[in-house]
C-alpha cells in the first residue's frame, strides 16, 4: 500500500520546500489540497501506478474552511483504513516575520492589523492541528537543503540517507565547446593522441585498439586511480547536499578518441558501485560528420 502523506503547518515555515523533497523522492504531489476533496482524489487510480512512492498532500489556512473541516478529514479517512502520516512544520515568530517579508505575499490570516498579528493568530489556531501530527519539524536555522534532508530522512523511517543523485559521464570535444551543463571538467589533452596514429585514427574510444592505446598509457592509470578515488570522496558529499544532476566531463580536441576512452573507463567504475550513471559521447562522431 502507497504511503499518504499530509504536510501541513505554519505559514512560512518551509511546506514548499518540503513538498519539492516529496517529488524528488517520486511522490505525486498536490498543493494547497482541500480536506473536502481528499477522499474522491483517493478513489483515483493514482495509487496504483507502481512509479509512484506514495501521495502528498499540503493542507494549510489558505483554504478558508481547513481548521474547521481538518478533525472531520481525518476521521473519514482513517475510518476507511487510510493511513496518514502528518508532517507539521514551524518555525520561531522572528523567522516566520522575516520569510515573509522577503516574499512580500499576503499572510492567510490577512484580518489582522500587522503581519506579527497574523503570524501570532495563526500559530494559535493550527495548535489542534500540530496536536494531530506524528512528526514535528522546527524549520528556524534549517536552509532548504537541511530541510529536505530531514524530510527524505523522514521517508525513509528514520534512516539517514543520500538523496537519488542522477551522475553522467559526458564525453566532449573542446573544438566545440564545453557542455554548459557540465560540473566536474577534466582535461584529457594531457594524454598522447590516437589520432596521430594512422591504425587508430578513424576509430574511435569506445573501440579496443584505441581503449587499449589510451588506457595502458602510464599516465592514463595514474590519472585514473587518483581521479576516482576523488569521486568516490565526492560524489557522497554531493548527494548529501541533495544534489539532482551530478555531469562529469572530459575533454580532448575532437572529442572522438581519449575522452571517450576515459568516459567509458569511469562510466563502468560508477556502475559497478551501484550509482547507475549515464554515458554520453557527445562528439564521437562529430569530425566524421563534418568532413
Amino acid at each position: 500500500m502507497q504511503k499518504v502523506y499530509i504536510i501541513t503547518g505554519l505559514s512560512g515555515s518551509g511546506k514548499t520546500t518540503a513538498i519539492q523533497a516529496f517529488e524528488d523522492a517520486s511522490f505525486y504531489c498536490v498543493d494547497n489540497m482541500p480536506i473536502q476533496l481528499l477522499q474522491k482524489f483517493l478513489d483515483l487510480p493514482l495509487k496504483e501506478n507502481p512509479e509512484i512512492k506514495g501521495l502528498v498532500f499540503v493542507m494549510d489556512m489558505r483554504s478558508k474552511d481547513f481548521i474547521l473541516n481538518y478533525g472531520s478529514g481525518i476521521l473519514s479517512l482513517e475510518d476507511r483504513g487510510i493511513s496518514l502520516r502528518i508532517i507539521f512544520l514551524e518555525a520561531d515568530e522572528d523567522t516566520l516575520f522575516k520569510r515573509y517579508s522577503e516574499t512580500r505575499r499576503q499572510h492567510p490570516v490577512s484580518n489582522e492589523k500587522s503581519l506579527l498579528t497574523s503570524i501570532k493568530r495563526e500559530k494559535e489556531m493550527m495548535l489542534p492541528i500540530k496536536q494531530t501530527a506524528h512528526h514535528i519539524i522546527n524549520t528556524t536555522g534549517l536552509n532548504t537543503h537541511q530541510l529536505k534532508s530531514r524530510i527524505l530522512d523522514l521517508i525513509n523511517d528514520g534512516c539517514t540517507i543520500s538523496c537519488l543523485t542522477k551522475i553522467n559521464v559526458v564525453s566532449f570535444g573542446y573544438k566545440y565547446g564545453i557542455p554548459y551543463d557540465a560540473d566536474l571538467i577534466v582535461d584529457m589533452r594531457f594524454l598522447a593522441n590516437p589520432y596521430f596514429v594512422p591504425e587508430l585514427k578513424y576509430q574511435d574510444g569506445e573501440s579496443e585498439a584505441v581503449r587499449q592505446f589510451v588506457l595502458s598509457n602510464h599516465e592514463t592509470i595514474a590519472f585514473l586511480e587518483k581521479y576516482l578515488n576523488l569521486l568516490d570522496y565526492l560524489i557522497p558529499l554531493y548527494k548529501r547536499e541533495n544534489k539532482a544532476y551530478l555531469t562529469l566531463a572530459l575533454g580532448c580536441t575532437g572529442g572522438r578518441h581519449r575522452s571517450v576512452a576515459i568516459a567509458r573507463n569511469i562510466f563502468e567504475h560508477l556502475n559497478k558501485k551501484g550509482l547507475n550513471p549515464g554515458l554520453i559521447h557527445r562528439d564521437i562522431d562529430r569530425d566524421l560528420k563534418e568532413t
